[in-house]
């Protein structure tokens, strides 16, 4: 009791060195935690990205992206087919569908035809609808819309503002056979009625919330009456102006039965998704589909966060390594400073296990104050470190991907049918930043937000390292308290 009271109050001994000390060491300690807590949270979300998405196959009809392309629908028989294939776990197929909106049928005053007629506007540069629906998009053509589909052609100005009247863009519709269809809800359940004869739906918050619908709401689609079972958050406003009907629904609505758009395929296992991609190319016919292994720039992905994972461990490695050299340099400095009273308390007999034990707790004294304010530190500051290594490793992959030229083989895959739900199981993806085939958007966009917890395993483990190294650094300058002879001290006294 004695040694330990003694070590309290040598720790402060000196108030204004011991208070920069424990400034310090709680800037090293709380970088340490926080990059400790940087690995862990990106470690889990590469098991996240390799246990959801690097899973998952995307089966599309040879020739389509999205609305765009050619080729011929798949079909029931494609679904049961890939399904019975080994190694793969579950098949789910998808039916994309435009639908003209309110605004449009009173603008032209028509209605489209449920079989995929020529559409909005009609002419070249008109898009072609499955159905209309008494929703309003609660998104904006702007300069891009108008240009990019309402007349067809480049005359009038350079923004594109001129020669094609402004229009309301279409609602894309997703027909699925999905549980849960892959989204994540905010309000109500899922659909749970997946006959021809359902009227269940699921909107995106951004439809919903712009057309005053909540769960339990009922619309028209497709000629019938919809009831909101479930509204979704996609995590972008193109991705909420959207909604999901049950697949057999759909097809029967639009005159499509059997129809699939695009075939979300999962393989048992991650070692046996190339073996799942080639059976089904060899099944289906290679030239009749495209099959995609995960999403885009899936490895762009897992690369750019094993890169954080190698930085966050260094990081963490080295802070601890500063943070004993703080703690070594201090007490080298406090033993050389205390030579006459370690002589001195030598000298009444005092062991050197028991002198050197008494400055190890000096140290520690500090540490621990030091980690205490360090773990402080982390809460606030783990977040935004993750983020900054993410967004580092993130912006670095992006680069590396980039620096071919237009057109080189980059090992992305192509992105997948607009209006689908991704692999992921969140968000249905979306281009970002740059357009299609953009890697730093598409990269950013799979690994999404990197949330972090500082939970008591993490100070656990963080604290029982930095005690380690604190203790380490401790007793090298303790145990040269052995090399101290009383007699010299006494005699230079």
């Amino acid at each position: 009791m004695n040694i330990l009271a003694r070590s309290l109050g040598n720790a402060f001994r000196n108030k204004v060195r011991s208070a920069s000390v424990i400034v310090i060491l709680a800037v090293a300690i709380g970088l340490a935690l926080s990059m400790l807590v940087a690995h862990q949270a990106v470690t889990g979300k590469v098991a996240d990205l390799k246990g959801q998405i690097g899973t998952e196959l995307t089966v599309s009809p040879a020739g389509a992206r999205g609305f765009e392309g050619g080729g011929e629908p798949l079909t029931g028989e494609d679904l049961t087919t890939v399904g019975n294939l080994d190694h793969v776990s579950a098949a789910a197929g998808s039916l994309d569908l435009r639908l003209s909106t309110a605004e449009d049928d009173a603008e032209t005053g028509t209605e489209d035809d449920t079989t995929g007629g020529q559409g909005m506007g009609g002419g070249p540069g008109g898009m072609s609808t499955a159905g209309s629906t008494s929703l309003e998009s609660a998104v904006d053509p702007g300069t891009l819309g108008n240009r990019n589909n309402g007349g067809g052609n480049d005359t009038g100005d350079a923004d594109g503002s001129s020669g094609a009247p402004s229009f309301p863009l279409p609602i894309t519709a997703t027909g699925t056979d999905a549980a849960d269809a892959g989204l994540s809800l905010t309000a109500g359940t899922a659909i749970t009625d997946y006959a021809a004869g359902s009227s269940d739906a699921l909107l995106g918050t951004s439809l919903a919330e712009h057309n005053g619908l909540a769960v339990g709401d009922s619309f028209e689609a497709l000629g019938r009456s919809f009831t909101v079972t479930g509204i979704f958050d996609a995590g972008t406003e193109f991705d909420n102006n959207t909604l999901y009907l049950p697949l057999a629904a759909a097809q029967e609505l639009t005159g499509r039965t059997d129809e699939l758009s695009a075939v979300t395929v999962t393989a048992d296992s991650m070692e046996n998704v190339e073996a799942v991609r080639s059976a089904i190319a060899d099944a289906l016919g290679s030239d009749r589909v495209d099959v995609a292994a995960g999403s885009t720039g899936l490895s762009e992905a897992i690369d750019s966060l094993a890169g954080v994972q190698s930085i966050s461990l260094v990081g963490f490695i080295a802070a601890l390594v500063t943070a004993g050299l703080i703690v070594l340099l201090v007490m080298i400095m406090v033993v050389r400073e205390r030579r006459r009273e370690i002589g001195v308390l030598k000298a009444v007999g005092a062991p050197n296990r028991t002198i050197a034990a008494q400055f190890v707790l000096e140290a520690l004294v500090l540490v621990v104050i030091g980690a205490v304010v360090g773990s402080l530190i982390a809460f606030a500051a783990s977040g935004p470190v993750a983020s900054a290594l993410v967004d580092s490793g993130t912006d670095t992959a992006a680069a590396a991907t980039a620096g071919g030229p237009p057109g080189a083989d980059s090992g992305l895959q192509a992105p997948p049918d607009a209006g689908q739900a991704p692999a992921n199981g969140a968000a249905p993806a979306a281009p970002a930043d740059g357009g299609p085939g953009a890697p730093f958007g598409q990269t950013a966009e799979l690994i999404g937000t990197v949330t972090t917890t500082v939970g008591a395993g993490t100070i656990a483990f963080g604290a029982l390292g930095i005690l380690f190294i604190a203790a380490l650094g401790a007793l090298v300058p303790a145990l040269l308290t052995a090399r101290i002879r009383p007699i010299e001290v006494l005699r230079g006294e």
